[in-house]
């Protein structure tokens, strides 16, 4: 009979345990560890954002609009027509590159006429347009591809 106490001691207490056991895998209480939320795909910025961003932070603004384009090649041409000289990319090109010289020296208006007599030229006007010209290129720009900075 004593075999049989034991057996149904043993059995019973594994019972007990077993229950225990159970019990503690499914414990929603305040003891539990915190399940952790999943984390949320990161939002995609807007391409509009993007380009405010990399305009920011290079100083290159994105090319511009139609309109906008429009406004600074009638600009350019109005100060000589041979800044423009039938290569609209380029002088579209050459003026975004002007607004990074425009941010990185906002109170340099010699600076930023001279980087711009460097920079636009022909072949007719290989060493550029000369300082008044230059400086009126340089406002051309700053109004119609980069009035932010």
């Amino acid at each position: 009979m004593k075999r049989t106490a034991t057996t149904a001691t043993t059995v019973l207490t594994a019972l007990v345990l077993a229950a225990a056991l159970t019990a503690c895998s499914s414990d929603e209480s305040t003891h539990a560890a915190p399940k952790k939320k999943p984390l949320a795909a990161p939002s995609t910025p807007s391409p509009t954002a993007v380009a405010d961003t990399e305009a920011t932070t290079s100083g290159i603004p994105p090319e511009p609009d139609a309109a906008a384009k429009l406004g600074y090649l009638r600009a350019l041409t109005g100060i000589d027509p041979d800044i423009v000289h039938g290569k609209e990319d380029k002088a579209v090109d050459r003026g975004r590159n002007q607004c990074q010289t425009i941010r990185n020296f906002p109170k340099d208006k010699p600076k930023q006429a001279e980087m711009a007599e460097m920079r636009f030229t022909s072949p007719s006007h290989p060493e550029g347009f000369g300082k008044v010209k230059a400086a009126q290129i340089v406002e051309a720009v700053h109004t119609n591809l980069c009035p932010k900075f």
